[in-house]
């Protein structure tokens, strides 16, 4: 390093900030992000570095290695970063011209360092030293190394440089950090809790779905357990749709592009959607969205101000692109159901409309069990179609109706749609993480698109106000958020089997049969197990199987024309009649535990 650069060495400002706060977290998180990237170095000197951000949950750096890293390895890497920390090296900042920063960088060897100091503006830039490591940041950071308290490296991955498929594939480190041992080891207690839920690992074990590489990443294969869980969760919706004054549609798979033109998708939404394929000399494209349907279907005939509100709502299967890395289980996939809604209404009907659909929704969310969610309102972004005046009316709208439900909601600029602004809610797991399900969308735009109308009372043409809606969002990930809410022990009413009868022995196998009979007269959904197996070896089973009840006759049981009732948590309730085992099976069933 030349003189003139060791004389522009500068001191940061001291600013206490505490570990709880958000900016104080990503100062520490970076800062082990720096030493990961220290011991990197040293243990490989021939590693090429990239980036290395701090997170929500931590931390990450990338790197560009020959070799492609194991898990194990990390422990060594783990060794050599407390060795910097116990050194504890202060971090210095300096500040360089950007053409100094390129030279010491290309002479380290650092090709990405110099790629991102050739698309920065400025002309002074920022470095970062500890010990005999130099890296490229804004920073700040903490004052040393020895600052950090506590640490963990998790995983790696692969991540392509800037996010670019066409670009190499790095390996990526995730990290966390805390300023104590117990909230580290917390923290990795509530990571073993997230394995245990992991929906894709539970998926397999109790048989519910598959996703098949000769079928294609993605595309989501529903096997019977899972799918009778879907027809329970599209029975209830439907039901409750029609008692909501909607009307149910269905609608083709497939369309001409040039709807996809009208509607704005193909000039807003064309990297998620696929190659149109040519169907008799003209291009056809398969759906990303359903409301370009909705729309027609509304608009096969005159409509009359009287008919307002229209409602209309269709269980609409679509297809996105996704990449394949980011492609997760049931999460991100790229076929997939929403429980999608349209409703075409008259302005003054937008705020009733919305605080219905409000209602609906935090009721739908919390017969699945989600009771805590947080609200946000997601206001006009960068590209959008529309007017200014028509985005305003529509988020107005939109908050005046969380505001009259008393409905405490967040303000999230420019997240809204490209067609209007929306309300989304995050539901809260079982374990307190957050998952985005629900969204309700005011759309003045793509009924000007299309040019849709009704007839008002003063006998004139009016165009419609049109709301779009998901109570569940994606069928797929809302099953695949419930598995992991419940950790596969769903409540008697989604349960795939809800409750099993075992016989003691093989003298017991018609009494079982024929409780097995009885209960499934009643609308239960019930498996008889007459194999000679050991009781205990049979109830484990169930047991893993998270079957709610678990029906047992012996000699006993049969004498007394009973059954031994006992539940997945181990409550046992003792022999019971037919008549009353069935009473306790159908209240939760009723009541929908």
């Amino acid at each position: 390093m030349t003189s003139a650069t060791r004389d522009k060495v500068t001191s940061e400002g001291t600013k206490i900030l505490p570990f709880s706060s958000g900016e104080g977290r990503e100062i520490y998180r970076h800062s082990a992000a720096h030493i990961m990237a220290h011991a990197l170095k040293k243990l490989y000197p021939d590693v090429k570095l990239a980036i290395g951000p701090a997170t929500s949950e931590g931390f990450y750096y990338d790197f560009d290695y020959d070799t492609n890293f194991t898990q194990d390895e990390l422990i060594r890497i783990e060794e050599k970063m407390r060795e910097i920390i116990k050194a504890d090296n202060p971090f210095i900042r300096k500040e360089l011209t950007r053409q100094e920063a390129m030279e010491l960088f290309r002479h380290a060897g650092e090709p990405y360092k110099v790629e991102l100091l050739d698309e920065i503006q400025d002309e002074i830039v920022s470095i970062y030293q500890e010990g005999d490591f130099v890296d490229l940041c804004r920073g700040p950071h903490l004052p040393s190394t020895g600052r950090i308290k506590a640490f963990k490296l998790l995983s790696i991955a692969g991540a392509y440089w800037r996010g670019d498929e066409r670009n190499k594939m790095l390996q990526r480190i995730y990290g966390t950090a805390f300023d104590s041992k117990d909230e580290l080891n917390e923290y990795l207690n509530y990571l073993e809790e997230i394995k245990k839920r992991d929906h894709r690992r539970l998926g397999k074990e109790l048989d519910l779905f598959s996703i098949s590489d000769d079928i294609g990443p993605g595309l989501v294969l529903w096997h019977p357990r899972g799918a009778i869980i879907r027809k329970t969760i599209e029975d209830f919706w439907r039901d409750e749709h029609y008692k909501a004054g909607y009307h149910l549609l269905f609608t083709p798979h497939i369309a001409r592009l040039d709807l996809w033109k009208k509607s704005g998708h193909w000039d807003f939404y064309r990297e998620n959607m696929y190659s149109p394929v040519d169907v008799e000399g003209q291009e056809y494209e398969i759906k990303p969205m359903n409301c370009p349907f909705h729309i027609h279907i509304y608009k096969s005939h005159l409509r009359s101000y009287k008919e307002l509100p229209i409602r209309f709502a269709e269980l609409g299967t679509v297809y996105r692109y996704e990449r394949s890395g980011v492609l997760h289980g049931l999460l991100r996939v790229r076929g997939f159901t929403q429980d999608d809604a349209h409703i075409f209404c008259r302005e003054e009907q937008i705020e009733d409309e919305i605080q219905r659909v409000l209602d609906f929704t935090l009721f739908i969310l919390r017969t699945f069990g989600f009771d805590r969610y947080d609200i946000y309102l997601s206001t006009r972004p960068e590209k959008y179609v529309g007017t200014l005046d028509g985005w305003e009316r529509a988020t107005s709208a939109l908050k005046q109706s969380l505001e009259a439900k008393g409905l405490l909601h967040n303000i999230k600029p420019g997240e809204g749609a490209f067609y209007g602004p929306k309300i989304d809610i995050e539901i809260k797991d079982s374990i307190n993480r957050a998952w985005q399900c629900s969204t309700i969308q005011v759309d003045f735009s793509i009924p000007e698109r299309f040019d849709i109308t009704y007839r008002g009372s003063d006998g004139k043409e009016h165009r419609p106000i049109m709301i779009h809606r998901a109570l569940m969002g994606s069928l797929e990930r809302f099953f695949g958020v419930l598995i992991e809410h419940y950790s596969g022990s769903f409540p008697l009413w989604l349960s795939p089997v809800q409750a099993v009868v075992f016989s003691i022995a093989e003298r017991h196998a018609g009494y079982v049969s024929s409780v097995a009979m009885k209960l499934r007269d009643e609308g239960l959904r019930v498996e008889l197990n007459v194999d000679n197996e050991k009781i205990g070896y049979k109830v484990r089973q169930a047991i893993a199987s998270r079957i709610p009840y678990i029906l047992v006759a012996g000699d006993k049981e049969v004498e007394d024309n009973t059954i031994n009732v006992r539940r997945r948590d181990g409550t046992n309730l003792g022999a019971l009649s037919i008549q009353e085992t069935s009473s306790i099976l159908m209240d939760d069933l009723k009541n929908r535990r």
